[in-house]
């Protein structure tokens, strides 16, 4: 005859077993994705702190081309040169150049040696020197402007090269902490997925002794 007293301390028993167990794979499941969320976060800021460190050790070659605040940039300092900011800028450009230690230095060591020279082989007084000496100026000084600007080219180049550095680190670290995020996402929809899955099959196990428990009462 039926048993309802055995099946009803097998129900609750039963019941109960899927109760705990859900609620520790639940809690499992929980902490798991959050640990993943963590990991996740972690690695992503770590690399935007390499990032970071890359971008500030490129800085001060990037700002050789662009200019920083209190500094002017090659690019700027060319373009003044060439007047493509206007004669004002050409003009303190080039004076920069002639009144600068370099340019007086090297003039008045060449007017010096051709002063020498005339007088080694009596022209002074010839009009030779009077028009070696009227040109060498203006032809030292077109060479020191040429000589100037192609320093400058040199420097804009170099930060030209660290500010394409700089994006192709940055377009890096984009794309990888895209991909982290990504691994991130589906790790922890896996493992919740996984846990509702465990869940499930607790409660549809628990069904099935209840099930049977019930049968059994039938028929003993």
């Amino acid at each position: 005859m039926p048993n309802p007293i055995v099946a009803g301390i097998g129900a609750i028993g039963s019941i109960g077993g899927s109760l705990i167990a859900g609620s520790a794979t639940r809690a499992a499941g929980r902490d798991a994705a959050a640990a993943t969320g963590e990991a996740t976060a972690l690695s992503v800021a770590e690399q935007r702190r390499q990032f970071d460190e890359a971008r500030e050790i490129l800085r001060p070659y990037v700002e050789i081309g662009t200019g920083a605040e209190d500094a002017t940039g090659s690019i700027r300092a060319q373009q003044a040169l060439l007047g493509l900011l206007g004669d004002d800028e050409q003009a303190s450009a080039i004076s920069a150049i002639e009144q600068g230690a370099e340019y007086q230095a090297l003039a008045g060591q060449g007017e010096d040696a051709l002063l020498q020279q005339a007088s080694a082989t009596g022209g002074l007084r010839g009009g030779n020197i009077q028009g070696a000496l009227a040109q060498f100026r203006p032809n030292l000084l077109n060479q020191l402007i040429q000589q100037r600007y192609g320093n400058l080219a040199g420097l804009t180049q170099l930060g030209q090269a660290s500010a394409a550095g700089t994006a192709s680190i940055g377009q890096a670290t984009g794309a990888n902490i895209g991909r982290t995020l990504q691994q991130g996402g589906l790790a922890q929809a896996n493992i919740l997925g996984q846990t509702g899955g465990a869940i499930g099959q607790n409660i549809g196990q628990s069904i099935a002794d209840l099930t049977g428990l019930y049968v059994g009462s039938k028929l003993f």
